[in-house]
C-alpha cells in the first residue's frame, strides 16, 4: 500500500478550518464540566444520604455508558418529548452545537468529579487536625489546605481527562458539526482516500495532545515548586 502524501500535506490545511469548533468545544464543555463536577463533588463528599446517593448515580450512569449514546439521547431522543419542544430549553437542544456541548460536559462532570474526590481524600488527614489545632474555621482549612492539595493531587489525572475531552469532541462530527473530524469526514467523501486525510487528521490531534500535556506538566511544576528532592 503506497501514501500519497502530497494530499496528507494539501488537507492539514483544510482540517484546520475545524480547529476553531473543536478548541471550542473542548473549552466550553470543559468549564462547564468542572463547575458541575464541583457541585457533584460536593454532594459526594456530604453526610446527608439524599444528596450522595443521587451523585453516586449521577457518576455511574455518566462514566457507565458510551459518550456517543449520551450524545444520541440528547440530540435524537430529547426533541421527541413534546414538552421540551415547548419548554426554553428548545432553542439549545434542537442546535446540535450545544447538544454536543451538554453531551460533553455532563459526561467529563462525572469523571472530573471523581478525580477531585481522590484529589481530596488523598489530603493528609494530618494537615487538617493541625488547621483545627490552629483554630482555622471549617472554610479556611478548606481553602487553604484542602483544595490547594487536593487540585495539586489532581492535576496529572485531570491534565489525562483533558486529553480524552479533546479527542472526544470528534463524536460532535455525528450530529453534524464541522470540527476537525467531521471536516475530515467531508474531504474523505470527495476524494475516497480515507488513510491519507485521517493521517493527516492525526498529526493534528497529536500536535494538540503534545501541547496539551506539556502546559500541564508546566502547571504541575509551578504547583510543586516549593517540593525540593532530597
Amino acid at each position: 500500500m503506497s501514501f500519497d502524501f502530497a494530499l496528507i500535506a494539501t488537507s492539514l490545511p483544510k482540517i484546520l478550518q475545524g480547529l476553531g469548533l473543536t478548541l471550542n468545544l473542548l473549552v466550553v464543555s470543559t468549564l462547564l464540566g468542572l463547575l458541575l463536577a464541583v457541585g457533584i463533588l460536593l454532594m459526594r463528599l456530604s453526610q446527608h444520604a439524599w444528596l450522595v446517593w443521587p451523585a453516586k448515580a449521577y457518576i455511574y450512569f455518566f462514566r457507565g455508558t458510551p459518550l456517543l449514546v449520551q450524545l444520541f439521547i440528547i440530540y435524537y431522543g430529547l426533541p421527541q418529548f413534546g414538552l421540551l419542544r415547548h419548554s426554553f430549553l428548545w432553542p439549545l437542544l434542537r442546535e446540535p452545537y450545544w447538544c454536543s456541548v451538554i453531551a460533553l460536559a455532563l459526561n467529563t462532570a462525572a469523571y472530573v468529579s471523581e478525580i477531585l474526590r481522590g484529589g481530596v481524600l488523598g489530603v493528609d488527614k494530618g494537615l487538617i487536625e493541625a488547621g483545627k489545632a490552629l483554630g482555622l474555621t471549617k472554610f479556611q482549612r478548606a481553602s487553604r489546605i484542602t483544595t490547594p492539595l487536593a487540585v495539586r493531587l489532581a492535576l496529572p489525572a485531570y491534565s489525562n481527562e483533558i486529553v480524552s475531552m479533546l479527542k472526544s469532541t470528534a463524536l460532535a462530527s455525528t450530529v453534524t458539526l464541522m470540527e476537525m473530524t467531521g471536516v475530515a469526514r467531508t474531504i474523505v467523501a470527495d476524494t475516497f482516500a480515507p488513510y491519507e486525510i485521517f493521517i493527516a487528521a492525526t498529526i493534528i490531534y497529536l500536535v494538540l495532545v503534545w501541547f496539551i500535556q506539556t502546559a500541564f506538566t508546566l502547571i504541575e511544576g509551578y504547583a510543586n515548586r516549593h517540593v525540593r528532592k532530597g
